[in-house]
């Protein structure tokens, strides 16, 4: 698996990213605890990720109430693969009387000192989502003395909008503070609203982009149809709010044409869909999450498939924004 430099932090990292939010529960939601993968699967899941050259693990301190960063940390122990990357988050409700986003100095000093302990380190670090009630200067500044402490070796910003962004950009500059080095937003051949600005943004002021959720919830696999209740235990079934946008009529009618071109490739849908985000001029790396050793097949069909013009863009043809 190549080795990709992310964006501005000037670290080198796998072209795939290994997401764990799927290790404990479902992303971060106290109704999806105990709903994603047992212990011992993700330990397998993690050392197939390896073995395939996966070399970076993306978690946070809120998935699974912190379950993720411990079974992380627990693999990182056992294994000692000194050269896995860990990306971890901040800012998500996980402290008794918190009711929304915290990205204060406090709090994100609190949390990454817990994130450490269970994590063993922290290589890069994400704010989750953007803190309308603190101020932007103030955020940075921790990231910036995290950096400063060797805590962290650089931080990025997940769920932003363009608007989000250029505020950050903004704010770094004019207090002379260190900028995120990438960006971390859903992206997918069924979520493609960053094209119009965000990206265009990132890539002009040299910032990495990394991309979760890139089959959209299985929805990209051809696993679902609309006139369908999705199968029990499916990521659409335990988590239907998070996959609303992808799980439509009319995403699913480009899905079944996905497949027709992928069968004349001899590739799955899902491997397809991949390669096309894996071949993206703008996505340093997508995330990719199998719960299931067979998931990987697309995985490494992705990877073998070689770069092709004329595919990408008739692929990209058949989910037009």
């Amino acid at each position: 698996m190549k080795q990709v430099t992310l964006g501005t932090t000037g670290i080198q990292v796998s072209e795939l990213f290994f997401g764990a939010g799927s290790i404990g529960g479902v992303g971060s939601s106290v109704t999806t605890r105990d709903a994603g993968m047992k212990t011992d699967e993700a330990l397998e899941r993690l050392d197939e990720a390896y073995e395939l050259g996966v070399r970076v693990i993306d978690t946070a301190n809120s998935y699974a109430g912190g379950e993720s960063e411990r079974v992380v940390g627990r693999w990182r122990e056992e294994r000692e693969h000194a050269d896995v990357v860990v990306e971890t988050k901040v800012g998500n409700v996980v402290e008794r009387g918190q009711d929304g986003i915290d990205l204060t100095a406090g709090h994100i000093e609190r949390q990454l000192a817990l994130s450490r302990s269970r994590l063993g380190t922290v290589d890069l670090y994400l704010s989750h989502a953007p803190d309308p009630s603190t101020p932007l200067e103030a955020t940075i500044t921790a990231f910036a003395a995290a950096i400063d402490a060797g805590q962290i070796r650089a931080y990025g910003c997940s769920n932003l909008t363009v608007h989000d962004l250029e505020a950050v950009l903004l704010a770094a500059d004019r207090a002379a503070l260190p900028r995120p080095g990438w960006i971390q937003n859903e992206f997918s051949l069924a979520a493609r609203s960053d094209e119009r600005d965000l990206l265009p943004l990132a890539a002009g002021e040299g910032l990495g982009y990394t991309a979760y959720s890139p089959l959209a919830g299985g929805v990209l696999a051809g696993r679902y149809r609309f006139d369908e209740e999705p199968p029990e235990g499916s990521r659409l079934a335990i988590a239907p709010r998070m996959y609303v946008g992808a799980f439509t009529e009319k995403t699913l009618d480009a899905v079944t044409r996905l497949g027709a071109v992928a069968r004349e490739r001899d590739v799955s849908t899902a491997g397809l869909a991949l390669w096309w985000l894996l071949r993206h001029p703008s996505v340093t790396a997508p995330i990719v999450s199998p719960r299931r050793t067979e998931q990987w097949d697309a995985v490494t069909e992705a990877l073998a498939l070689e770069p092709d013009d004329a595919l990408f863009e008739q692929v990209g043809a058949l989910f037009a924004p």
